[in-house]
């Protein structure tokens, strides 16, 4: 996703950037606002974000595999679904802003046996369990 090294963010720093994120997405960055998992809009540009790090870094230990606990019908991808920065996905995301209005934005890269889907989801606040 990022052709620079990120910095490895701790479950705190993310958490401060959901908690100091504006309410909702500006005019700039409104084409990669989604609540739940949506692929990586492929007609905007990313440009507009910036990356802030990630979770995991090449040549950390391998995260868990294990899965947030959901309520029952909602699956992984949901904007219903909780989002536990220990946690898969979660745990190997990166972490992007708006330039704009500081936005905070998951990004993952899901490896299908056919397929690369990258993904963004809005980091909100509100969301986020697992006592972080």
């Amino acid at each position: 996703m990022s052709t620079q090294p990120l910095r490895r963010l701790s479950a705190a720093e993310a958490t401060e950037l959901a908690l100091s994120a504006p309410g909702s997405a500006c005019n700039q960055c409104r084409a990669f606002s989604s609540p739940g998992w949506s692929s990586f809009p492929a007609t905007a540009s990313a440009e507009v974000l910036q990356a802030v790090g990630a979770l995991w870094l090449p040549g950390d230990d391998e995260p868990t595999q294990e899965e947030t606990p959901r309520p029952t019908g909602v699956d992984e991808w949901s904007a219903a679904a909780p989002i536990s920065l220990s946690r898969r996905p979660y745990n190997r995301c990166e972490i992007w802003s708006c330039r704009h209005c500081r936005l905070p934005f998951l990004r993952y890269t899901e490896y299908g046996g056919y397929y690369v889907d990258s993904r963004i989801r809005e980091l909100h606040a509100e969301r986020l369990v697992d006592g972080i």
